[in-house]
């Protein structure tokens, strides 16, 4: 399946980039490169290998959720740099 100009300018809309006329037929090389090698990743024979979610066979690497109490107010905003009735307070970062 060809990578049209037309391809790049919807990614490009999608991902909202601009590209210069230059750099989007040198995106339509690059991506026409990286899909014909999944094209060749289909030529692969799969009948006996079994789906997989990971490589190495891991079960469950989470911990049991466990609740616990929470830290006293004082003590977390211990080192807080500033704070107002009980809160952090930040610099404004919104005009």
């Amino acid at each position: 399946m060809p990578v049209t100009l037309k391809d790049v300018e919807n990614i490009a809309m999608l991902a909202k980039l601009r590209f210069t006329q230059e750099e989007k037929e040198r995106l339509i090389s690059q991506l026409s490169r990286i899909l014909s090698y999944f094209e060749k990743l289909n030529e692969l024979d799969t009948t006996d290998v079994e789906p997989t979610s990971h490589v190495l066979p891991i079960k469950n690497v989470f911990r049991d959720d466990v609740v616990t109490g929470s830290l006293p107010r004082d003590q977390i905003l211990a080192n807080a740099p500033d704070q107002w009735m009980g809160y952090f307070k930040v610099p404004k970062v919104i005009e």
